[in-house]
């Protein structure tokens, strides 16, 4: 479980976009001063969610994109027997929601994997304000963009890679996202679980489980339930030398 030191009440998270740790990491990457504040006066900033709370699910209509300022969060569709395929976690300053634009209904669900807070940006809104600010219209496209690059890199990751390249790239992946957020790069906690992460990539749980053993014995991590430190990061990177498209942007769907 997470610390949950580091989630912060709604009092916490009213912070404006100018002065958030999270401001490169979302729109108001390229932004000046005024046009971020033009961006603040139309951010909802609701009470955090509790873990397991369901944020949109399929058939919901589109009204927002949701940028996560504390917390994680996973994305998944369901099969007609009640099965869960994940399709991506979530991690402060990445934004949830971009997949529902084209057809104005969200295809997945989207659940919280501890306590999370959320910043919504109301996309009619959001819309209207690009219209004038062309950063953030640049931004939009650059965020849509990696939403397709995501998919391709996913795709080809399952399709052309071992079960040990799997999850080497996505322990990697991690580390990459978490450095960026200013968090330690080889020691964190999972809120997923080890079925989520088989389903994600596309492996069983048996063998997750199987392999996160293996890379302990192996010197490679430390695990302790859901806290893993990474003790040979460069060993993981190695593993990904022919598959390098993929292991930077796995497992960011937004």
């Amino acid at each position: 479980m997470a610390d949950k030191s580091k989630v912060v009440s709604i009092e916490g998270i009213k912070i404006a976009c100018a002065n958030c740790s999270l401001a490169t990491l979302c729109l108001p990457y390229g932004l000046d001063a005024p046009d971020i504040e033009r961006l603040e006066s139309i951010v909802k900033r609701n009470k955090p969610i509790q873990r397991g709370q369901i944020i949109f699910s399929p058939g919901d209509r589109f009204r927002s994109l949701y940028v996560l300022k504390t917390g994680s969060v996973k994305t998944y569709t369901q099969t007609a027997s009640g099965d869960e395929h994940v399709i991506g976690f979530h991690l402060p300053g990445e934004l949830l929601g971009l997949d529902a634009i084209q057809d104005d209904r969200h295809g997945c669900f989207a659940k919280a994997l501890e306590t999370t807070a959320l910043c919504e940006l109301p996309f009619d809104k959001l819309e209207q304000l690009s219209t004038s600010i062309p950063s953030l219209q640049h931004q939009m496209l650059r965020l849509l963009s990696k939403e397709v690059s995501d998919e391709a890199n996913m795709i080809s990751l399952l399709n052309n890679s071992t079960a040990e390249e799997r999850l080497a790239s996505f322990l990697v992946s991690l580390s990459e996202r978490f450095r960026r957020r200013g968090f330690s790069p080889t020691d964190f906690f999972l809120a997923m679980s080890r079925q989520d992460i088989g389903s994600y990539l596309g492996l069983a749980l048996e063998t997750v489980s199987r392999l996160f053993t293996r890379f302990q014995e192996h010197g490679i991590l430390e695990v302790d339930r859901k806290h893993v430190k990474i003790r040979d990061l460069d060993h993981l990177k190695q593993m990904l030398k022919h598959h390098t498209a993929c292991h930077s942007t796995l497992g960011q769907s937004s």
